[in-house]
């Protein structure tokens, strides 16, 4: 089995930004900058090549888990405003999901593109509602198919968090928040729906953080954010180690021309690390 050794190349983490309250949803661009979040100031910012961040949303409905879709485009969750949102280059913002089956969403948390043109995303946060506002009977797993209908994928869920795909996208991985610490796999059948959920990883511990934000490397390993730093699995669901950074991190995303660098939000900062084995690129990434 491999080691950290074997996967981190960076000797200690870099921090690129910080002065932030609760950062996350980072999501790398091509030309060299990011796109990440400051939940509690309800913020869309990006890092610029030059080391400068620029805000470019305020008052952003609590905007946390991004991507990309297959044109490129940026994917948003708005926990506050209950919906997914599309940036397209210019700052335009179009709401592409907000109900399902004619229910409001609960409060999408991270989302994550398929190479068919579809968005899958978690919907966790009924419990945060007003009892009156909630429409939903579950925490769940949504799906926005191209031609933007919405559908349930997995109906019910105790509180889902990051979400990610294998690969070849034939395994959907999916976090667990609360009240118990753990990651779901899935198998993805032909027609994007998926089967055979079953127990992936335990992320039970007593220091501070929970399973969050998740990515993949080419290889298949999983890495997901959590209590003590990054934890990353083989394909097995066998834990290889934690990253450790100097604040816990509550998401990670692949970034660099060479798709090898992890960059971090973790609480007040955003850090950089070099890994060893590329990242799984997204849709367009």
């Amino acid at each position: 089995m491999a080691t950290l050794a074997d996967i981190v190349e960076s000797a200690e983490p870099t921090q690129v930004a910080s002065g932030f309250v609760f950062t996350e949803g980072p999501l790398w661009h091509s030309d060299g900058t990011l796109t990440f979040v400051d939940i509690r100031r309800s913020q869309i910012l990006r890092l610029g090549t030059d080391g400068k961040t620029q805000i470019i949303r305020e008052n952003s409905g609590d905007s946390n888990g991004m991507t990309f879709d297959k044109q490129g485009r940026v994917i948003i969750c708005e926990m506050v405003n209950r919906r997914i949102t599309r940036m397209d280059p210019n700052n335009v913002f179009t709401v592409i999901a907000d109900k399902v089956n004619g229910k409001r969403l609960n409060r999408p948390n991270d989302v994550i593109g398929k190479s068919d043109g579809s968005l899958y995303f978690t919907n966790p946060g009924r419990e945060r509602l007003e009892p009156a506002d909630v429409e939903l009977e579950f925490n769940n797993i949504l799906r926005v198919k191209p031609d933007g209908t919405v559908d349930v994928i997995i109906e019910k869920f105790d509180y889902p968090n990051g979400i990610a795909f294998s690969p070849d996208e034939k395994i959907l991985y999916v976090a667990n928040t609360r009240p118990e610490k753990y990651i779901m796999a899935y198998d993805v059948n032909a027609d994007g729906t998926v089967s055979n959920g079953r127990h992936f990883a335990d992320m039970s511990s007593e220091e501070a953080g929970v399973p969050d934000g998740m990515k993949v490397d080419a290889e298949g390993r999983v890495y997901c954010t959590g209590p003590g730093g990054c934890w990353v699995f083989e394909t097995s669901g066998e834990l290889i180690g934690i990253i450790k950074l100097p604040e816990y991190p509550a998401n990670c995303g692949w970034g660099g021309p060479d798709n090898k660098t992890m960059y971090f939000t973790a609480n007040t900062s955003v850090f950089s690390m070099r890994m060893k084995t590329a990242g799984t690129k997204i849709p367009r990434a």
